[in-house]
C-alpha cells in the first residue's frame, strides 16, 4: 500500500464556443488559474446532468452538449476528465466564489493563457472528429 488514494476521480468540462468560434474562459478563484468550466461529477450523477450542473454554478449560463471532444488523464492526481463542446442556450455570466473573471477567448489567447495541460483541452473542443485521448501531471502533456 503506498499511502495514497489509488482510486479515480472523474471530472467534466464545458468547452462553450461563441458564433465567433472563440471559447469562454473562467479565471479560477482559488490560484488564478484560466480554464474552461467545469469540475467533478457526483456519485449516481449522469455525465451530462453533472456537466450543465457544473458549467452553471461557475458561469451562470445554460448549456447544451453538441459533442464530447476528449478524454484527459492527470497521471499524477487520478482525475480523468471528459471535455465536451458546448454551446450556450441561457443564463448570463456571473461570478462567484470559485470564479472572477470570464474572457471569450482565441485560440491564440488560448494557447497565451492556459497552461498546456488544459489549453490542449480547449483547442481540441474546437475541432471536428473523433475525441482525443491524452495524459498530461497537471500541467504538461506526458
Amino acid at each position: 500500500m503506498t499511502g495514497r488514494d489509488e482510486r479515480h476521480s472523474v471530472s467534466v468540462a464545458g468547452v462553450i464556443v461563441d458564433d465567433h468560434d472563440r471559447v469562454l474562459l473562467t479565471r479560477r478563484a482559488d490560484n488564478g488559474d484560466w480554464q474552461a468550466p467545469g469540475g467533478v461529477l457526483e456519485l449516481g450523477e449522469a455525465i451530462s446532468d453533472g456537466l450543465r450542473r457544473e458549467v452553471l454554478e461557475e458561469t451562470g449560463l445554460i448549456i447544451e452538449p453538441i459533442a464530447l471532444t476528449g478524454v484527459y488523464k492527470n497521471m499524477v492526481r487520478g482525475i480523468v476528465a471528459l471535455v465536451f463542446r458546448c454551446k450556450a442556450i441561457g443564463g448570463k455570466l456571473t461570478t462567484n466564489d470559485e470564479v472572477t473573471a470570464f474572457h471569450w477567448a482565441t485560440p491564440a489567447e488560448v494557447k497565451q493563457m492556459v497552461s498546456e495541460a488544459f489549453a490542449v483541452r480547449i483547442l481540441d473542443g474546437l475541432h471536428d472528429g473523433a475525441p482525443a485521448i491524452r495524459e498530461h501531471d497537471g500541467v504538461h502533456l506526458v
